[in-house]
């Protein structure tokens, strides 16, 4: 198994050295060179397997024996979700009138992204061991990534992790749970400046190549491949739950609803549907809509600005995973993706052609949520279930009440009525235990666990970024000066 990169303009890379990367040196993002296909009685056979044997099973399809031999990549995976709270990784509520409520939140930091982030740390520690290496990881977070990733990585002497976070856009939780880490490892920047912004530094200091090889910067931002492989199986353990049987043929097809920003979830997504996984993908956006807008119309543009919305982690303008899917259902036309990325990233505006985005359309469909809908989707969901929703969460049920209400009738087609014997499975990204602020303007009280209440009497440490501050530069200095330090 090969990866190459959406651009076409680096050579192809093993598992590790996508895993190393991030970018690819051209710009790009790097993504199978084949994509697997299971038939369906592999389908079958999985269907009886956990969460965790199912990452195991996907993980070696993307992870040559010869470089990870099996019986390490179980006990790399194994370990990985050695500190979730729930038996079984991830956990299925199944919730009145067909609302079904996928639990990815049950990780350290109360999120998702600590199922992908917690098998990165393990795997880079493999590497990195073997092979007596240093890496500087560079983070930008929209709240929950940034905690992710120190956690995965927290204390270990052969990685230096910095973090941005954009100062007031995250949750005082969100905030916490990466200020209070205080370790010599973990280096957390707060920056008057948004989601978007804080990317750019980013982006620079991985251009500069000369820089990067000297310092061996990575990501674990979902650019990284090892993230995004994880993610796939969200949707077969979905899939797998929700189905009613998978003794017929075809096998029946699931609805997947996905809340959405930079796009990594439901860019796993659309690589399982194509690996013949028969799943309906609906990519939910708060109102920062540039996937519903690229999804309905063909618009990958820009807005005037990032709005902040009570769904905090999907205030994203630039939903960089975007490059990927294209990729994807362009038949890897890595020219054609180039030449688009290009355009875009100039004047960030950008129509896609009409054959890519029938394609596009044909593979996701949509709906956008606002903070009005946002807060109904919550109280509703408690009226009738006593059950909890993070403003997140809360994008995808709204979604799913819209269906069952049969309100998409009456609206244009940015939302999709489908038969109602369709099973529908909503993947919740976080608890919402950390969106205390959210719960209170819906009218809820918050029930915060005591690991989450211990926060707020913790040592904090970061440094700020002001706006008018060359960050990128700041940046620099810091990882110079900490590589000294070693």
């Amino acid at each position: 198994m090969e990866y190459v990169s959406t651009r076409g303009g680096a050579g192809a890379v093993d598992f590790e050295g996508a895993l190393f990367s991030g970018y690819a040196p051209d710009g790009g993002l790097f993504m199978p060179q084949r994509i697997p296909s299971l038939d369906g009685d592999t389908l079958r056979r999985w269907s009886r397997l956990s969460y965790r044997e199912l990452v195991k099973e996907l993980c070696s399809l993307f992870i040559t024996a010869e470089l990870v031999p099996r019986s390490t990549l179980n006990d790399l995976i194994d370990r990985a979700f050695s500190r979730f709270r729930h038996k079984d990784v991830v956990h299925l509520s199944r919730l009145k009138d067909g609302l079904n409520v996928l639990e990815l939140w049950h990780g350290v930091t109360y999120a998702f992204k600590d199922l992908s982030l917690s098998c990165t740390g393990q795997f880079l520690q493999y590497f990195l061991e073997k092979k007596q290496k240093h890496v500087t990881i560079l983070v930008g977070t929209s709240g929950d990534t940034g905690s992710s990733a120190i956690e995965s990585v927290r204390g270990q002497k052969n990685m230096d992790i910095f973090v941005l976070l954009p100062k007031g856009f995250c949750t005082q939780i969100q905030e916490l749970q990466m200020t209070t880490v205080i370790e010599e490892n973990v280096h957390v920047f707060a920056a008057h400046g948004n989601s978007d912004e804080i990317d750019e530094p980013i982006k620079e200091l991985f251009a500069d190549v000369d820089f990067a090889r000297k310092y061996n910067l990575m990501s674990l931002n979902s650019v990284n491949w090892s993230r995004i492989m994880v993610q796939i199986a969200h949707h077969f353990y979905a899939y797998f739950q929700c189905a009613p049987s998978l003794d017929t043929t075809p096998l029946p097809v699931v609805e997947i609803v996905v809340p959405t920003g930079g796009g990594g979830n439901i860019t796993a997504g659309c690589i399982a549907q194509k690996m013949g996984l028969p799943i309906r993908l609906v990519a939910v956006v708060n109102s920062n809509d540039i996937i519903h807008r690229t999804v309905q119309h063909g618009d990958f543009s820009l807005s005037e600005s990032v709005k902040a919305t009570l769904a905090s982690a999907m205030d994203i303008q630039e939903p960089y995973n975007m490059e990927r899917i294209l990729w994807l259902l362009s038949g890897s036309d890595s020219h054609l993706t180039k030449t688009l990325m290009e355009r875009f990233s100039v004047s960030k505006s950008l129509k896609l052609p009409e054959d890519l985005h029938r394609k596009l359309s044909e593979t996701l469909h949509s709906c956008s949520a606002s903070d009005e809908d946002i807060m109904r989707a919550m109280q509703r969901c408690w009226e009738e279930n006593c059950y909890p929703l993070c403003p997140h969460s809360a994008v995808a049920a709204h979604y799913h009440y819209l269906q069952t209400d049969g309100a998409c009738l009456r609206q244009k087609p940015s939302c999709f009525s489908f038969l109602f014997s369709t099973p529908r499975c909503c993947l919740a990204p976080a608890s919402a235990a950390k969106f205390q602020d959210a719960l209170l303007r819906a009218g809820l009280v918050p029930q915060l666990p005591p690991e989450i209440t211990a926060l707020t009497a913790m040592e904090t440490r970061s440094t700020p970024l002001e706006q008018g501050q060359d960050w990128t530069q700041t940046l620099r200095e810091w990882i110079e000066a900490t590589a000294q330090r070693r």
